[in-house]
Formats: structure tokens, sequence, C-alpha cells
């Protein structure tokens, strides 16, 4: 039997007047729009991660409010990669919250071109560009008012959590 696990990974919602910060950044598949999103790391709360991913990927100290939504999504292996297994599946939880302005002097994540702000039409208007599909989903959850509370997810440690204080 194959030993076999998802990937879990965090992504952030920002909305200001009408406005959700995304990120453009390098992909395989070339330039695409995504939500400041990322891995979670060992030793981290899901909610640590999304600071840090957000933190990483645009510069602003993310404030998560709420959990948004948990989704889950499968990619197959290209045709010429069937040798390589089923695919990867992501399980993703995203956050809405707030942000101040980003540090001017905080290096972006390399793959990430630059951050933009759009509108829910702007970005139903380039679907291709979209990294995911998750990417319009978990907005129009966001629009709807889908959100759970923080303590939805219970995080129990066996041993030390990181400190979303310590800048990781």
């Amino acid at each position: 039997m194959e030993n076999w696990s998802a990937h879990v990974t965090v992504a952030s919602i920002i909305e200001r007047n009408g406005r959700f910060l995304l990120v453009e950044e390098h992909t395989p598949a070339g330039l695409r729009l995504n939500q400041p999103a990322g891995h979670l790391e060992p030793g981290e709360t899901l909610e640590q991660a999304a600071i840090r991913e957000t933190r990483e990927e645009t510069g602003f100290d993310f404030v998560p409010q709420a959990l948004t939504g948990v989704y889950m999504t499968h990619f197959p292996h290209p045709e010429g990669q069937k040798d390589a297994g089923p695919g990867t599946t992501y399980l993703r939880f995203t956050y809405i919250g707030s942000a101040a302005e980003p540090q001017e002097t905080r290096a972006l994540d390399p793959d990430i071109v630059r951050t933009v702000w759009m509108s829910a039409d702007e970005l139903r208007a380039c679907t291709e560009r979209h990294r995911t599909p998750l990417v319009m989903r978990c907005i129009d959850d966001c629009l709807a008012g889908q959100q759970f509370p923080l303590d939805f997810v219970h995080t129990h440690s066996v041993g030390p959590v990181r400190s979303s204080q310590s800048g990781t």
C-alpha cells in the first residue's frame, strides 16, 4: 500500500473597500493569482502559518479574525507523469482578517512578482489566471458571510508550539 498524505495549506483573505489582497506569483503553469497562501510548517498552528505566509508573500502583518472555510482539492499528475502516483491533494484552511500597511523593508518570497488589490468582479473576469479554483470559491464564501470562530479549529499540542510573535 502506498504511503499517502494530503498537503495542509493556509490562505488569508484581506478585504478593503470591496477589494481583496492577492499575490501574482510564478508557478509551473506561469504567472497566477492567489490569496497569500502556503504550507503549514512543523510546530505551527494553522493561524500562525496564515500569519507567516501572509507576511512572507505580501509584507502585511495579518491578524486572523475568523475561519472562512476548509477546502479540499485534488490535482492529478500531468499525463507524462502517471507513474508518479495518484496526484496531489491539498487541504486548505482559509482565514479572513485584517492587516496594517506592509513594512517596505520586508523582502517578499522569490516567487512573488507583486501584490495586487482586485474586486470580486475583476477576479471573476480572469479565472484562467487563478492558481486554483479555490481562489474564487474562498472569496465567494467570504462575501456570503461564511465565518467560523477561530476556536472552531482546536490545536492540541503535546510539545511546544511556535509563538506567532517569533517572526517566522
